[in-house]
């Protein structure tokens, strides 16, 4: 069942929003107006959340309340990698929830937080452990990225590896399961903060991992899972097929589903981050979303 979705995902990020291309994001905060609006409209009963934020930034939310972007949202949210990416330790973490408090009213939800085993396991265990203690009670929602690590093979599109070094190949080993289904340490741990604590998976186009995702999910006691819908996938041929079976499959969980990726045909620029020729396209993209699986 859908619970909330979210426009874009880390549109502040160069990953996922480029912003050479809307340098001051008035692209993306027209974007999201229209979208809330539209979603709104349609099913006034799902939650309208904010694209997470990452790096956590309290001007940007600053920025996007200026332009009017926040006015049909219900939460905000932001993610955080303070192990592995951010220039903040993980004892932190209360204090960053509060920099975005102190400029919105709405809720704070984390919907990525992760820990890359990358190092060593015993470091994402412990980073388990103690993010779930210093966020369990202080946000609505709190997602753990990701049950899989990313398979070898599969080139991470939103990172950047000729300049990241070794950032980059920790992308690959975020998972509470190896790339083989194989557990890790953290793996033991995690039906503790089960149900409130929830998960965030990207499932791609035709992934095979489906099935046992779920079942891994059902061990583990996870109730709210976090996934997205790409707008650049719906265009692929057999598209329709794909996405009912994933929505059917996932219908047991409290949904939020992410609206993200532009079709290179649609884009500015022929790429996923590229804001849209048109912006009432995206918006129509997240009614017919709405309409089908809402």
């Amino acid at each position: 069942m859908i619970e909330a979705v979210k426009f874009w995902n880390e549109p502040n990020n160069k990953s996922h929003w480029d912003p050479i291309l809307d340098p001051e994001w008035r692209i993306y905060a027209e974007m999201v107006k229209m979208a809330a609006e539209a979603v709104k409209a349609e099913n006034p009963g799902i939650l309208r959340v904010l694209g997470g934020i990452s790096p956590i930034d309290p001007f940007f939310i600053q920025r996007l309340t200026n332009y009017g972007a926040l006015e049909n949202l219900d939460a905000v949210a932001v993610h955080g990698f303070p192990l592995d990416w951010n220039l903040w330790q993980i004892h932190e973490w209360p204090a960053k929830i509060a920099e975005i408090e102190a400029v919105t009213p709405l809720p704070v939800w984390v919907t990525e937080v992760g820990i890359s085993s990358f190092g060593a396991e015993e470091v994402q265990e412990f980073g388990l452990q103690r993010t779930a203690e210093l966020l369990m009670g202080r946000v609505a929602r709190a997602h753990w990225y990701s049950l899989y690590d990313l398979p070898r093979t599969w080139e991470a599109t939103t990172r950047h590896r000729e300049a990241e070094g070794s950032s980059y190949y920790r992308h690959f080993h975020m998972g509470l399961l190896r790339e083989d289904g194989s557990p890790k340490l953290s793996l033991k741990h995690f039906s503790d903060y089960t149900p409130e604590f929830g998960i965030c998976q990207w499932f791609h186009f035709e992934d095979p991992r489906l099935d046992d995702a779920i079942n891994w999910l059902r061990k583990l006691g996870v109730k709210r899972l976090r996934t997205g819908l790409s707008w650049a996938d719906w265009l692929r041929p057999n598209a329709e097929v794909w996405f009912d079976h994933v929505m059917k499959k996932l219908e047991e969980f409290d949904l939020t589903v992410t609206f993200c990726f532009t079709p290179e045909s649609k884009g500015i620029q022929p790429h996923h981050t590229s804001p849209p020729q048109n912006i009432e396209e995206f918006a129509d993209f997240c009614v017919t979303m709405m309409r089908r699986y809402a």
